[in-house]
């Protein structure tokens, strides 16, 4: 008789099958720009912190955010942002039982990542537009 601990037991979910689900990427993808969005309001404070210091310390975190890795890493706040903000209404939803059809979750899902996107878009272009 072979002993239940001698026998090679499946991972669960099988890695060499499992294929991520719209559902497990987002929920995922929540935790991420909840981190991100944490160490974002650091920058945030830092520049609010310049910007009470004076014109010369607020020039180098504005010269820092103006670059171009400055403005990559903006606008991955930006959609990160929305991202987890739309996403966080889509739970909302969930919170009043509503939504929990498979179909529905997945047009939710998908219509949180364009509503992201597009959402990001406008506030960048519209910056753009106003600030120049």
């Amino acid at each position: 008789m072979v002993s239940s601990s001698s026998r090679q037991r499946p991972l669960s979910p099988n890695i060499q099958l499992y294929r991520p689900q719209l559902t497990s990427v987002l929920s995922i993808l929540n935790r991420l720009t909840g981190g991100l969005l944490s160490v974002a309001a650091v920058g945030l404070v830092l520049w609010l912190l310049a910007a009470a210091a004076g014109p010369q310390s607020y020039v180098v975190v504005h010269s820092a955010f103006a670059s171009w890795v400055g403005q990559v890493i903006l606008l991955g706040c930006t959609f990160a942002f929305f991202l987890h903000f739309l996403g966080g209404i889509r739970h909302l939803v969930w919170d009043t039982v509503h939504g929990f059809e498979l179909r529905t979750i997945y047009l939710s899902g998908w219509t949180v990542v364009v509503a992201s996107v597009v959402v990001t878009a406008v506030v960048w272009i519209a910056s753009l537009y106003i600030g120049g």
